[in-house]
């Protein structure tokens, strides 16, 4: 028999505080004493350039965030990622630095699977005739901001005129930004696996106006008779960009996938009971990122 092939590791993490940096050094310490494994040491999700070099994971330190930051810097290049959670509720990073520790010789022996999911690339097309491109995971949001007027946004589906939201804001999120900004502005929980969007209003002023769920194959175009001054597009809650009287948005279903490791025992009910809190109040782990047990 011939030796299973070296596990190939990249790791990055927030760079944001001593007991982040206790974290990153005591799990790389852990990974080093593994002689089946090949690891790349990274600093920020920002430093991370993998070229076209194979891995088979990359371990996130960090949040949900973290992950989000990670994902948009690999671009075309998607990787696998596997999140080790040192923020608070973890969708994406769901295991503490202990618990992947316990489950490691699992990942060596590969025994997890690669999941994909729906990413999206929003063109945001300037009146003057210049674009920008960005590609997400989780949301597309537009808000009225500093200007604190109601927004006249008109949504256009495939070019077919949908409707004109009069709110605050709106957001057109991804299933894996279903549980993020769209749910706290009232927005349905969707499997995290479909190939599907959600348009949610935020603080509509007509109340029939609610969430719209459609196909993620088509093109979501926003626009507005007249963006007030200090009207955002915010991408993932990270990249922010003011709106100008006659921009227009196009959202579509981006060209990659986002790729999250899972183990197959793992549950996405599951994660939604604990993190969510069903049946209680939300769980927000107060946990020493020091505490290494699981």
């Amino acid at each position: 028999m011939t030796s299973q092939k070296p596990l190939r590791l990249a790791l990055t993490s927030r760079s944001d505080g001593e007991s982040v940096e206790h974290v990153r050094a005591s799990i790389i310490e852990f990974l080093n004493i593994h002689p089946g494994v090949k690891l790349s040491v990274f600093g920020s999700p920002d430093e991370l350039n993998l070229g076209r070099r194979q891995m088979d994971f990359i371990i996130v330190l960090g949040g949900d965030g973290t992950i989000l930051r990670t994902c948009r810097q690999l671009g075309s290049h998607q990787r696998p990622l596997l999140g080790v959670n040192l923020g608070r509720l973890g969708f994406l990073a769901d295991l503490s630095p202990g618990e992947f520790k316990a489950v490691f010789p699992r990942l060596l022996s590969r025994e997890y699977q690669i999941v994909n999911h729906l990413m999206f690339e929003c063109r945001l097309r300037r009146a003057d005739g210049s674009q920008q491109k960005f590609l997400g995971l989780n949301e597309v949001s537009v808000h009225a901001g500093a200007a604190l007027r109601i927004l006249h946004l008109d949504l256009a589906i495939d070019g077919e005129s949908v409707t004109t939201y009069r709110c605050d804001g709106l957001i057109v999120s991804t299933p894996v930004g279903s549980t993020a900004h769209s749910l706290s502005a009232g927005g349905p929980i969707l499997r995290q696996d479909l190939q599907a969007f959600v348009i949610t209003p935020i603080c509509p002023h007509t109340l029939t106006n609610r969430p719209l769920v459609e196909r993620a194959d088509c093109t979501y175009t926003l626009t507005s008779p007249e963006f007030p001054v200090g009207a955002t597009l915010v991408i993932d809650g990270q990249i922010k960009e003011p709106l100008l009287p006659g921009d227009h948005i196009e959202i579509r279903k981006a060209p990659v996938n986002f790729q999250l490791v899972r183990l197959p025992d793992h549950s996405y009910y599951t994660t939604l009971h604990r993190k969510l809190g069903w049946g209680g109040q939300p769980h927000y782990e107060k946990r020493d990122p020091l505490q290494d047990g699981p």
